[in-house]
């Protein structure tokens, strides 16, 4: 293996297809350089390593000389807001999980994300109508015109932030999410000035309605989370914002990948769109393999080791960072049939594509619907949809790898 296979993954020339890179990785199940982080690509090893309590995703146990070339997006959040439970470990972890589950899924609110399909399937029809209202069926930009939007009004919804508040949270979402790629090419004060104050203002509005919340709750995901208290007590103010916020950027970029990762392999596979075009049941099994064959989030980084572990044979020391890349185990031959073929069909999809175990993704539930939804009502109403470039510009970040732009052209759209 090459030793300079890490920043080849992390090269943008290779952000379009960096799966051929994966294969190179998995020859050696646990890679490391003598210096970087330990990289673990295969399947078995990923899957026990993301149910292991020596693993911590907590960045203060990661030794001082743990040298690692890629720091975690969003790392500056916690000059601001507290770290979200994503970025804790056990007992915290657990607690404000729980805490945050309690409003949004089973067994205390198991008809939270089932009763917003009305609502995801209104903002689809929504966003396409205002597409062809356009009447610009040469190039249609999926990202900006669709898949961007859609999550992050959905979060809007899931939040209950007023509807004319909304277009204020899509210009917070564009530059938090503009914050997560390298720009070499941008004023790097001038950038995190922007992302300072972007955060700062979304704190302060969230800050408000959440006391508003508490003191005339309305039914939302906010309210609870404001008012709730069970048997882990009550939520205080901060940890409430930092949670928002978790749902916000979280929730937001990996579904925009999700959507448009999901048309741009459709287009790719003409004939699965004709398929889904006519059986749109077809869309809860294309879903999860999307998920395996082209996840929106590629690699864990900054995982860490609270003691001295061996994994394929190799020993990792206490404190040192460890990579875990989703996307290559999902592409192991040792766990799947034909790893590198697209197929709906498939019958064993137990993909990472949304994690596992207690860090697997909180909003999975509600990403699944929406992909589902977006995905099967772009196939029934885009008249003949084809791709202008292939492959399309990608977004710089190796670790939510989506195209930054999918611009595609359509002979129409039915009603």
């Amino acid at each position: 293996m090459t030793q300079d296979i890490l920043r080849q993954i992390l090269d943008y020339s290779n952000r379009a297809d960096p799966y051929p890179l994966y294969k190179e990785l998995r020859r050696t199940p646990v890679y490391h350089d003598g210096s970087g982080p330990f990289v673990v690509s295969t399947y078995y090893e990923i899957q026990a390593l993301l149910h292991d309590p020596r693993i911590s995703s907590d960045a203060r146990n990661l030794a001082s000389n743990a040298a690692d070339p890629l720091a975690e997006p969003g790392g500056e959040e916690e000059t601001v807001l507290p770290p979200s439970f994503l970025k804790l470990d056990p007992p915290e972890h657990d607690r404000l999980r729980r805490m945050t589950n309690r409003p949004f899924g089973p067994p205390h609110s198991p008809h939270r994300v089932h009763d917003m399909r009305g609502d995801l399937h209104e903002i689809v029809k929504g966003l396409i109508d205002r597409i062809a209202e356009n009447g610009n069926a040469e190039r249609i930009d999926l990202v900006e015109e669709f898949s961007y939007p859609f999550p992050v009004t959905v979060i809007c919804r899931l939040l209950g932030v007023p509807p004319e508040d909304e277009a204020r949270f899509h210009v917070w979402a564009d530059t938090l999410a503009a914050s997560l790629d390298p720009d070499p090419d941008a004023d790097p004060k001038e950038r995190e000035r922007r992302t300072h104050d972007s955060r700062m203002e979304l704190g302060m509005y969230l800050s408000g309605l959440i006391e508003e919340r508490r003191k005339n709750p309305t039914g939302d995901m906010l309210s609870e989370l404001a008012t709730g208290n069970g048997p882990d007590g009550t939520m205080t103010t901060m940890e409430v914002l930092s949670t928002a916020a978790l749902l916000l950027i979280a929730g937001h970029e990996t579904t925009v990948n999700l959507i448009t990762n999901g048309m741009l392999t459709l287009l790719r596979f003409p004939e699965v769109l004709d398929r889904l075009r006519e059986e749109p049941e077809l869309s809860v099994n294309l879903v999860e393999e999307l998920l395996r064959y082209e996840p929106p989030v590629q690699l864990v980084p900054q995982r860490s080791t609270l003691a001295d572990i061996e994994v394929a044979g190799v020993s990792i020391p206490k404190g040192a960072s460890l990579w875990l890349v989703l996307a290559a185990g999902n592409r192991d031959p040792l766990r799947f049939e034909d790893p590198d073929r697209f197929d709906p069909d498939r019958e064993d999809i137990q993909h990472l594509g949304l994690g596992s175990g207690i860090h697997s993704c909180f909003g999975a539930p509600l990403a699944r619907q929406e992909a589902q939804l977006a995905l099967s009502e772009l196939a029934r109403r885009l008249e003949n949809p084809r791709l202008l470039a292939d492959p399309p510009p990608y977004r710089q970040n190796a670790v939510l790898r989506g195209p930054r732009h999918l611009p595609i052209a359509v002979d129409g759209i039915r009603p």
